[in-house]
């Protein structure tokens, strides 16, 4: 989303996660890969499930092969994508903006502040969410736009692209540490939101200049980073 026809961007551009940070959705989805990776017979407990959610769906089977010392050929991941995809759905009904969510959204287009939602989930599974947020034209970048998802960096500088915005003077916000991580990777300040089931200190060691309790809070501190009233 740009800042408008002629307009003015007042404050740097904002580059948000998507689960976690906009969206209620991250037990969501640590139920669906748990689900999934039983239904293989894959048992890994859900606190580990959950302290990987933010990754390319590669890249945390990876890690669990790590963990498990079972190795997951490239089937197998297309098979758990698919199956935590499938299980993910039949739980959407569930999923809810998190406190502030819109109202930050359309108070950052309001005063034209650009911004976009990057996410490694797939454009599939992703798209629906822009309706639930009050913003079906909004700029995505999702897993299927970019070659690594988090914690490579692709995924925030192809967002900052799309909104026509230089990464030095973007912002991420994100609820993990791998959103943060990426972030620093892409030269990118990072702020943190405690929605995702990190707290406050792993966020600021991860690399958190701010760190705010949910999308409410920040909207109710964008000074802090920048953004003028008018």
């Amino acid at each position: 989303m740009t800042s408008g026809p002629g307009g003015r961007a007042h404050g740097p551009a904002f580059l948000f996660d998507l689960d976690g940070t906009l969206l209620d959705s991250v037990y969501q989805h640590v139920v669906a890969w748990h689900e999934a990776l039983l239904d293989a017979g894959i048992a890994v407990p859900a606190w580990s499930v959950h302290r990987r959610i933010g990754m390319s769906g590669g890249l945390f089977l990876g890690a669990l092969a790590h963990e498990t010392g079972r190795a997951f050929d490239e089937h197998d991941v297309g098979r758990l994508t698919a199956a935590h995809a499938a299980a993910f759905e039949r739980m959407r009904a569930s999923v809810r903006p998190l406190p502030g969510a819109r109202e930050l959204l359309a108070h950052l287009s309001e005063r034209e502040v650009p911004w976009a939602i990057a996410t490694s989930g797939l454009d599939a599974s992703a798209r629906p969410a822009l309706a639930l947020l009050g913003v079906p034209d909004a700029v995505l970048v999702t897993r299927d736009d970019v070659r690594h998802a988090k914690p490579d960096p692709d995924l925030f500088l192809a967002a900052a692209t799309a909104i026509g915005a230089d990464p030095s003077h973007c912002l991420v916000v994100g609820d993990s540490v791998w959103d943060l991580l990426a972030s620093r990777r892409a030269g990118i300040l990072g702020l943190g939101v405690m929605t995702g089931g990190y707290g406050a200190g792993e966020l600021e060691r991860a690399g958190a200049y701010r760190v705010y309790e949910d999308p409410a809070d920040l909207l109710d501190r964008l000074y802090e980073v920048g953004v003028r009233p008018s």
